[in-house]
């Protein structure tokens, strides 16, 4: 699946850094996820479940809150309402962009902030936490008591969290103690998930108890099972996202039509940022790879150009002649098309495309003849067959692409002018 850069703008000025795991196929709505305390964006659970998210159709946004990861600010001066901020701030951000996310996910802390910030962000229908505490206050029993003593003492000290030193100021304690997160649960009017292991040594199953208490319907809870508070089994965080894209399903909006109108008509290749090929393809309303194998030095993820050369003529091919079939009224049941290419160096014409095609139904070999002929007739054959002239621009595209109608009409020309 691909996955894009996605950095904005914090209120507070600093720059937050994301990324945006975007599905491969057809899209059914946009997530928002916020990390643990000092997870990070990159941490297992956030990259497992925004890529799983992804995978079932729901584009998913991780960032890092400040002073986390790639994130401005600091640590030693956030503060869990500022952390509220950016999510609002990074639902603002993505719907600038058309991807304003229906979903908000939590995770931990993260899961606490979700709850605060939900009510904020007009376009989420929809909230999941992942092991979250009721009382944000609650971290502070993440940390010793001479920690705590030496950040009262001198303002802002580094302790050791989840075995990685951070700097905590007391300003960011003593905005953990001021929150009031029951209130904002009661009046988050939207649909609740509460996902909470039992065995959570973390953040214990009474924090979901009291969760859900406090939400008003619709509302449910799901344990899960004997994961850990981090997730760190990967299959633990897939059933969490299974669960999730189960459960938010009638809360996203409606699958969009791949070719809908006004839907653009240009194939896209964009650098996605992962190894040297890798390219994400936007091409009919959907989302795919591109790429070379790794003998080459590419990463393997995806058909190579050549690929989906062969594929444009196995695809014209088979649509052809199912046409024609249709009109001789001929007992085709299916059709399968196999398309190679190969370079033949010295040869007069050095691209040689092998097709292979398999016909089923009782057809005499007349007819299985005359469509093995029609084969050669398909549009992409003849593009192919006649070459192709070409304009190279710098930015946009010059001119719209052809309308989407031009290659069924091409069969139907075709077919029309067969015997």
């Amino acid at each position: 699946m691909p996955t894009r850069l996605f950095d904005f703008d914090s209120p507070a000025g600093y720059r937050l850094s994301g990324r945006l795991e975007l599905p491969e196929g057809r899209t059914r709505g946009w997530a928002l996820f916020a990390h643990c305390f000092t997870c990070g964006k990159d941490g297992l659970a956030a990259v497992r479940i925004a890529r799983a998210l992804a995978a079932l159709g729901i584009g998913t946004l991780r960032f890092d809150f400040a002073g986390i990861g790639g994130s401005g600010g600091a640590l030693a001066e956030s503060s869990f309402a500022a952390d509220t901020r950016d999510l609002v701030a990074a639902a603002a951000a993505m719907a600038e962009e058309g991807m304003a996310p229906s979903l908000l996910i939590g995770h931990s802390l993260g899961g606490a902030a979700a709850l605060a910030a939900a009510g904020g962000i007009a376009s989420v229908k929809a909230v999941a936490t992942i092991a979250a505490p009721f009382d944000v206050a609650h971290l502070l029993h993440q940390f010793d008591p001479e920690g705590l003593a030496r950040i009262a003492a001198e303002g802002q000290a580094e302790v050791a969290l989840a075995g990685r030193p951070f700097t905590v100021g007391k300003a960011f304690l003593d905005d953990l103690r001021r929150h009031d997160l029951g209130a904002r649960i009661a009046a988050l009017h939207r649909p609740l998930l509460v996902m909470h292991a039992p065995l959570d040594e973390t953040v214990g199953i009474d924090n979901a108890t009291r969760i859900f208490l406090a939400a008003r319907h619709p509302k449910s809870f799901v344990s899960l099972d004997d994961a850990d508070h981090l997730l760190t089994d990967r299959a633990d965080a897939d059933h969490a996202a299974a669960l999730i894209a189960a459960w938010a399903a009638r809360y996203l909006p409606p699958l969009e039509e791949t070719r809908g109108d006004g839907a653009e008509r240009d194939v896209v290749a964009e650098e996605t940022g992962a190894g040297r090929f890798q390219v994400a393809i936007r091409a009919g309303g959907l989302r795919f790879l591109a790429d070379e194998p790794e003998a080459v030095g590419g990463l393997g993820s995806g058909p190579t150009p050549y690929d989906l050369l062969s594929a444009a003529l196995a695809a014209c091919t088979t649509m052809t002649l199912r046409l024609y079939a249709e009109r001789k009224q001929w007992p085709v049941e299916r059709i399968r098309t196999a398309v190679g290419h190969m370079k033949q160096p010295g040869a007069e014409l050095a691209d040689l495309f092998t097709r292979r095609i398999a016909l089923d139904g009782p057809l005499d070999p007349e007819q299985r003849a005359r469509l093995l002929e029609m084969a050669d007739r398909c549009p992409v054959h003849r593009t192919l067959e006649a070459g192709a002239r070409f304009e190279t621009a710098s930015g946009d595209p010059p001119s719209p692409a052809e309308p989407i109608e031009a290659h069924e009409e091409a069969m139907t020309e075709t077919i029309a002018a067969a015997p």
